[in-house]
């Protein structure tokens, strides 16, 4: 992500018709603001940056003895820096020394994490194993598998085989030490051809190009070329070459079929039918799951009628089943939508049962998982456990704080007040904050906008701390304007909920004045605004799009021109031009979905034409719809920007839209003769 600040003058803004500052609906802030100072000599450190992303070894030498001679606070990544750009060549005692310089601190780990890959490429097993025991983040997944060829006990211990297996078959993208890992237990016979088929189909199915590539190096010649042929040309595949015998020439067709379904699954459907016969049981059941997947994300109804055939066929099949997360979640969701909104709650149910005890926790089918019981719960007497099951389910959710939370709660009647505000930090627990080494580190880092590193130091610091500490550090970051640090700290508190920095309120009156100028309701923008950007000025996505509001160049330009704006590029990062922006934009998304709030902030998200699609077929129960927007990302964010509206509603007193469902609504359908026909050419601000 890359990250800008534009200063614009007065004069600038009062040419595009912004007025001044106001005191309209200011709140005295619960923040002292106070600066967030760059680090000494702050050109030095960024020299010592580019030095390093360019691999210019004699510049960067130069940075970090000057570093190291004046003790600047962050030596450790200079030093870091010079010893990770010549990593293939050091020595274990080099890298010995480093930690003994830098002990508990983020460089300390994140050299470890890249000499473990270095000895792991290297096959210095000795080593590895010494420097593995003192790895702290254990977060990356080829350091697994290093980490299990490494162990002596790999080849006898059925366990450490099993773990293998997992990690290999987790890996999302190609990668040495995996694929090292998944080589060595074949050729050994601890890992069957059926696993490799599996791997691919997980691979083909989630579309990952480099997995597949890396996989079909463990075929066949002649399996890859098929391989590579049905990629291309599904069609032309199973119409020459597909056949159902022997297993691996099934193991390509039913991938053929696959990548046709994904083409168009209603005019694959009739090559699954005549090849579903033909293939393995179990190769057929997940034909039928993935020709359901496709149908469900492109939100057919026949999608629930696919799975069904699906799990008929793996019953019968027996042996255990490995379909992947998505596709049980979309068996899901497809049960809720099914029959005309009706849904299959013992489809539903089923669906829930075979997902991994971890994915069956997620809020979000503990949620649905109650609402089928309610509705399968026989009358009378003899479903009342089942009521009182789905009822403590229910109350054990119900939360004012997240999305399902409030689903449950609403659905409970409950109006549930927010958490108490925690007593007030000492000066003692402020001043213990500011003198965590790596916070102290991270504000420099963040500083001179090295957000990268700033945050990675800052994570690596909120391990372990207890309630009051993570309290104190968020209210440091929200002191620096730090918004986006600031909330995520906050985040993880437990048992003490400090709504001060969990849902800040920056630019109160400007947001106010904004709000009121469009005709929205301030507690949605900021619910949209804290999704967004997390009230970062200077955010920038992947994508183009600027400021606290995300507004893309292309629809600031189209926005403007509505607005009777004239703006220049340049002004999209200062405040008050994304603002109005972002309000006009979003005010004329909701005028044409009929002021409906879920389907504003999914086209906010994904473009209009998006959800002008999804809301078409039978009229479903909001929360239905939403869970059913074939797009994760989209999905999340209007979850999110709801929830947090009904959150800013409440801290602001409101006495309206702090339930979730005043704001979801109850229904979404297709549109009616009322829409909007003078914002339909709305261009998307999303991917």
């Amino acid at each position: 992500m890359k990250f800008a600040r534009i200063t614009v003058t007065a004069l600038a803004l009062g040419a595009i018709g912004l007025s001044p500052l106001s005191s309209t609906a200011q709140a005295p802030s619960p923040f002292a603001v106070v600066p967030n100072p760059p680090p000494p000599n702050a050109d030095l450190v960024l020299d010592a940056r580019d030095a390093w992303q360019k691999r210019d070894r004699a510049r960067l030498a130069a940075d970090r003895q000057t570093a190291l001679d004046q003790q600047h606070p962050l030596a450790p990544w200079f030093d870091y820096w010079d010893l990770n750009n010549r990593l293939s060549e050091v020595t274990q005692a080099e890298v010995s020394a480093f930690y003994a310089r830098w002990p508990g601190s983020y460089v300390e780990d994140r050299l470890r994490n890249d000499w473990l890959l270095e000895l792991g490429h290297r096959r210095d097993w000795a080593n590895f194993r010494r420097d593995h025991a003192s790895y702290k983040m254990q977060d990356d997944r080829e350091v697994v598998c290093y980490a299990l060829l490494a162990d002596p006990a790999l080849e006898r211990s059925k366990e450490l085989r099993e773990q293998a297996r997992a990690a290999w078959l987790n890996q999302r993208d190609m990668d040495e030490a995996c694929h090292l890992l998944a080589t060595t237990l074949l050729e050994g016979g601890k890992l069957k051809e059926t696993d490799v088929w599996l791997k691919m189909r997980q691979s083909v199915e989630a579309n990952r190009p480099r997995a597949i590539k890396q996989v079909s190096g463990l075929l066949t010649k002649a399996e890859g070329q098929a391989l590579t042929e049905l990629m291309d040309k599904p069609a032309p595949y199973l119409k020459r070459k597909a056949a159902a015998k022997p297993r691996a020439q099934a193991e390509l067709t039913a991938l053929a079929l696959l990548r046709l379904a994904v083409q168009d699954p209603s005019t694959a459907v009739d090559d699954v039918q005549a090849w579903a016969p033909r293939l393995p049981t179990d190769l057929a059941a997940w034909v039928w799951a993935q020709l359901g997947r496709q149908a469900a994300l492109r939100q057919q109804d026949v999608a629930s009628d696919y799975f069904d055939r699906a799990l008929r066929l793996q019953s019968r099949a027996g042996g255990a089943m490995e379909w992947s997360d998505d596709t049980l979640s979309w068996i899901a969701r497809s049960a809720l939508r099914a029959d005309g909104g009706a849904g299959r709650p013992e489809q539903l149910l089923e669906a829930i049962a075979l997902m991994k005890p971890s994915e069956q926790r997620d809020p979000a089918w503990v949620y649905w998982k109650a609402k089928a019981q309610q509705t399968l719960a026989a009358k009378g007497p003899a479903g009342d456990v089942q009521r009182k099951e789905a009822l403590e389910s229910l109350r054990g959710l119900a939360s004012p704080l997240n999305y399902y939370g409030k689903l449950a709660a609403d659905e409970l009647k409950l109006r549930l007040p927010l958490p108490p505000q925690p007593a007030e930090l000492t000066a003692q627990e402020r001043a213990q904050a500011l003198a965590l080494p790596g916070v102290s580190r991270a504000l420099q880092l963040l500083a001179v906008g090295l957000r990268s590193e700033g945050q990675r130091e800052w994570n690596f610091s909120m391990r372990g701390l207890g309630d009051r500490e993570l309290l104190a550090v968020a209210q440091t970051a929200c002191e620096r304007e730090l918004w986006e640090r600031c909330i995520s700290t906050s985040e993880r508190t437990r048992q003490e909920i400090d709504l001060n920095t969990r849902y800040p309120m920056p630019y109160r009156a400007e947001v106010f004045r904004t709000a009121a100028a469009a005709g929205l309701d301030p507690t949605y923008v900021y619910g949209l605004i804290r999704q967004e950007s997390r009230f970062m000025m200077d955010a920038r996505s992947h994508v183009g799009a600027s400021g606290l509001m995300q507004v893309m160049p292309a629809t600031a330009k189209w926005t403007a021109k509505k607005l009777g704006m004239d703006v220049k590029p340049e002004l999209l990062h200062d405040r008050d031009v994304n603002l109005r922006l972002g309000t006009g934009y979003l005010k004329l998304v909701l005028d044409s979905f009929d002021g409906s709030q879920a389907l504003a902030a999914a086209a906010y998200n994904a473009g209009p034409n998006r959800p002008r699609r999804w809301r078409e077929g039978a009229t479903l129960d909001a929360a239905i719809w939403t869970e059913n927007i074939p797009i994760y990302e989209t999905r999340d964010y209007v979850r999110k920007v709801l929830s947090n509206a009904t959150v800013y509603a409440q801290l602001m007193g409101r006495e309206g839209g702090t339930q979730l469902r005043e704001r979801l609504g109850r229904v979404i359908g297709p549109a009616g003769s009322n829409t909007a026909a003078v914002t339909q050419d709305l261009p998307a601000n999303g991917n």
